[in-house]
């Protein structure tokens, strides 16, 4: 049997290279490797800290699958599908909620983090306090076998595997526990030095147009020693260097860190070559992009919300007979 693989993206729109390198390059490349792959559209999990923003996440999502698509995801190969079309993952959410005790919740990793940062009128809510329920339905209503993460978001999978483990020794053996299968994230600033963020206003889109491209590039921080060309730097603290590491091969980037160091190349030329080799990367992608309308999206996602269904179905009819609730069988 095809091992499966389960993740999901909330809907920000159009994504940008630090969602490409942080998971959706991964998941081309699971797809690639043969598992059989479901990616959702979040669109739930959208609202549970922007419950009032909802008037863009239709585009949003169609934006954002158009770049799926333009990086490599292939809807014959990969079920792609949106949360809410699929209402197997509301009434898994619902059975899940019942037996999860809050204290399991309230000691998430994320949850007081998030409270302070986005503060009481965005986190007051069931919503978010219960959003590892959601995030847990999404996975076992499919039997994932894995779910991509980083390290950092171990301990949200371990809550959906306690769930999963109170479900089959309250209900029988219903439920499949996912294994983890990390990956390696690479360091991917934005152009002004810290986290590559649209609300910072310093991301690199996966489609970015030629001259906006050159514009964000040159303006990228360096090392903030080499005042002047003559003034050697530390290609380990540049994250113009660390973009190389991407999009640069192993030889330019070894000629690139000891023209820095001997100050030998400056950093202007540093960042022309970087813009080249970036722009040879997205050309293909952007191009790809242009040539998928929104109709064609939807449809891509309505097709696989189908399929999802079929598939979420079968797992739904397994909980309710387990759990005494197959009423429709009763005559």
């Amino acid at each position: 049997m095809t091992t499966s693989i389960l993740s999901g993206m909330r809907p920000t729109g159009k994504l940008h290279l630090g969602n490409y390198f942080g998971a959706l390059k991964n998941w081309v490349d699971l797809q690639e490797q043969g598992f059989q792959c479901h990616y959702f559209v979040a669109d739930w999990h959208a609202i549970t800290t922007k419950h009032d923003e909802t008037e863009n996440i239709r585009q949003n999502s169609i934006d954002m699958v158009k770049d799926w698509l333009a990086a490599g995801l292939d809807p014959e190969r990969s079920t792609m599908f949106v949360q809410s079309l699929v209402k197997q993952h509301a009434e898994l959410f619902t059975v899940l909620a019942m037996i999860t005790p809050v204290g399991w919740l309230e000691r998430c990793p994320t949850y007081k983090e998030q409270k302070e940062q986005l503060g009481e009128t965005r986190t007051a809510n069931y919503g978010f306090l219960g959003y590892p329920v959601l995030q847990s339905a999404d996975i076992l209503l499919y039997s994932a076998d894995f779910v991509p993460v980083g390290e950092d978001q171990l301990p949200h999978l371990e809550i959906t595997r306690e769930i999963a483990r109170r479900f089959n020794y309250l209900y029988g053996n219903v439920l499949k526990e996912p294994q983890a299968k990390l990956t390696a994230v690479p360091k991917l600033a934005g152009t002004d030095g810290r986290k590559m963020s649209k609300s910072y206003g310093n991301v690199i889109d996966m489609s970015e147009e030629a001259d906006d491209l050159w514009q964000k590039v040159r303006q990228m921080v360096t090392d903030p020693a080499r005042v002047r060309k003559t003034d050697p730097g530390d290609p380990s603290i540049c994250s113009v260097f660390d973009y190389h590491k991407l999009f640069s091969d192993a030889t330019q980037c070894s000629e690139l860190s000891d023209g820095c160091v001997n100050a030998s190349i400056g950093c202007m030329d540093c960042k022309k070559q970087l813009c080249a080799h970036m722009e040879s990367f997205i050309e293909p992608m952007r191009q790809r992009r242009a040539g998928i309308s929104d109709k064609d999206a939807m449809e891509i996602l309505h097709r696989g919300s189908h399929n999802a269904a079929l598939r979420a179905e079968e797992l739904m009819v397994e909980v309710r007979k387990s759990m005494r609730l197959d009423m429709e069988c009763i005559r």
